[in-house]
Order: structure tokens, then C-alpha cells, then sequence
């Protein structure tokens, strides 16, 4: 009977070795599957960031440009309203 009881514990032994060897096989893969998503995350994170600067760059200077504009229109109607006579 204790041989049968001593084989029994050694299986279940075994069999909880084995388990625990695959659990610790599936956490190694899930941390390799989350390294890899943190970096394709960080790649993505910078992408959006120079989208971001390059339309926030892009923005400035037609904002630069409208200014300019602004200032040629002005100048324009002034020299329209000198030619004109002060009409």
C-alpha cells in the first residue's frame, strides 16, 4: 500500500513538474509577446509624434504666409485709396 501511495505522490509529482514547466513556458512567450507590442507601440508612438510637428510646422508657416498676404492686401488697398484720391 505505501508503494502505491509513494508511486501515486511521484506521479502527481512529475505531472505538477511538467505543468509547472509549461506555465513558465507560456509566461516566457507572454513577456516576449509584450516586449514585442511595447516596441511596435513606441515605433507607432513616434510616428505620430513627427506627423504631429510636421503639421504643427506646416501650420506655423501658413500662418506666416497669411500674414504676409494680410500685410500685401492692406498695402495694396492703401495704394488704392492714394491713387484714387482718398476717396
Amino acid at each position: 500500500m505505501e508503494d502505491k501511495a509513494f508511486e501515486l505522490l511521484t506521479k502527481m509529482y512529475s505531472e505538477m513538474q511538467s505543468g509547472f514547466k509549461e506555465v513558465r513556458q507560456d509566461i516566457s512567450d507572454i513577456k516576449q509577446d509584450i516586449v514585442r507590442l511595447e516596441n511596435k507601440m513606441d515605433e507607432n508612438h513616434k510616428a505620430l509624434y513627427d506627423g504631429y510637428k510636421q503639421n504643427s510646422e506646416s501650420i506655423t508657416e501658413i500662418r506666416a504666409d497669411i500674414k504676409e498676404l494680410k500685410s500685401k492686401v492692406e498695402n495694396q488697398e492703401i495704394q488704392l485709396h492714394v491713387i484714387r484720391g482718398g476717396k
